[in-house]
């Protein structure tokens, strides 16, 4: 039988107070809460604090403090991903991100999601894997919502809520966000 951890990560109904994701997520909140608590001459510490954090992509990214996620071991970045301040990552499925992405400040990423159904949603949840292409930019305050994929080499607009799949080397922009344009390579 799965573990409640195991059926999250796999996008099933999974009871989110199991003791297993509830010692995950303080894990995380105390990890979040060292690293929003350095001060940017702290770079040795920061660093060290994100490889701990985070499933892959520590040693390179650049976060600004406050940052906040669910469990951190399920984020994964590329090479030398940004984050701008107060973004947040509810990462209880996968969180991919390609090298040389952007996020501007408080951009939301959600993979946790509800059942429409009220009895079931006072026990359980589920979520469905982001994924965010190289080369992408994010602008400040947009939302990223459960399932969503966006191609490399495209520009998500301020204040955007992206709901669906926004393919590579386009301007989108919107709520509900809507490719614009493509852009030149």
């Amino acid at each position: 039988m799965p573990t409640e951890r195991e059926k999250m990560l796999a996008g099933e109904l999974y009871d989110a107070l199991a003791p297993q994701l509830t010692a995950a997520r303080a894990r995380a909140e105390d990890l979040c809460y060292d690293f929003n608590a350095t001060r940017q001459r702290q770079s040795a510490e920061r660093r060290e604090i994100l490889q701990q954090l985070l499933g892959d992509g520590g040693d390179s990214a650049w976060i600004q403090p406050p940052f906040f996620c669910d469990y951190g071991t399920n984020i994964y970045l590329g090479e030398r991903v940004y984050f701008n301040f107060n973004c947040i990552v509810l990462d209880v499925c996968e969180v991919r991100i390609g090298d040389f992405t952007f996020l501007g400040p408080g951009v939301h990423l959600y993979t946790a999601t509800h059942p429409l159904n009220a009895q079931l949603r006072r026990t359980q949840e589920f979520g469905k894997p982001i994924t965010i292409g190289s080369d992408v930019w994010i602008g400040g305050g947009a939302i990223i919502c459960p399932g969503v994929n966006i191609g490399s080499k495209t520009v998500i607009g301020a204040g955007s809520v992206v709901t669906k799949t926004i393919p590579p080397g386009v301007l989108a922009a919107g709520n509900p966000c809507r490719v614009i344009r493509d852009l030149a390579p």
